[in-house]
């Protein structure tokens, strides 16, 4: 069953896809940053109606350094998708699925919050995990763990 869905989605990606192959009963893709939401489109278009999360991957050693991935699932196919690309450490930003998926929004400012990455497209980017403020993103491989941050006092209301 999942071959076939797979065999479908992948004759549709056309140029939008590097490449495309099954992993641990995964399609996994590997688009270019601009090929991301219009291959998203498409796979929403065909079924995959859930968006389960976006992460990232921080390789110092290699350029592009950072990996983008999203996974999806389709709740009539039963089966997942991963969707990966590379950006650079200069400018690390893909497009925002905001549009697509209002889930996005909280784990676009999730993503950016611990690597950095930006989202176009998503006008909120303000943290989630961490307080305003918080220097540095922790996730990166580059982050000292050592680092100490600024002390910052309780908002009223919380002490």
């Amino acid at each position: 069953m999942s071959d076939a869905v797979f065999d479908r989605v992948r004759s549709g990606l056309g140029d939008l896809a590097q490449d495309a192959a099954v992993s641990h009963g995964v399609l996994v893709i590997d688009a270019t940053p601009a090929g991301v939401l219009p291959l998203v489109r498409g796979l929403k278009a065909s079924g995959f109606d859930m968006f389960l999360d976006v992460t990232a991957v921080d390789w110092p050693a290699q350029a592009p350094r950072f990996e983008v991935v999203w996974h999806f699932y389709s709740t009539t196919h039963k089966v997942r998708v991963r969707v990966k690309t590379r950006v650079a450490e200069q400018q690390p930003e893909v497009d925002s699925l905001v549009a697509l998926y209002g889930s996005a929004a909280f784990m676009e400012r999730e993503c950016h919050e611990m690597y950095g990455i930006r989202f176009r497209g998503n006008d909120d980017l303000r943290p989630l995990l961490l307080y305003e403020g918080f220097v540095g993103f922790p996730l990166r491989k580059d982050y000292a763990k050592e680092q100490e941050q600024p002390l910052v006092p309780y908002r009223e209301g919380f002490q």
